[in-house]
């Protein structure tokens, strides 16, 4: 069974700055990155 939910385009734009922040811990941007693993990538797949 796969995980249907996603991460909002509010929380990843969040967790892009986490990442980009030099003030970031290790910890925080793993969550981030992990936040942002789950979002939707807006490319479609062709069959």
């Amino acid at each position: 069974m796969t995980n249907k939910r996603q991460t909002s385009k509010k929380v990843a734009a969040k967790a892009s700055k986490q990442l980009n922040s030099p003030k970031s811990t290790p910890a925080q941007k793993s969550v981030a990155a992990s936040a942002l693993s789950q979002t939707k990538s807006g490319k479609t797949k062709k069959k």
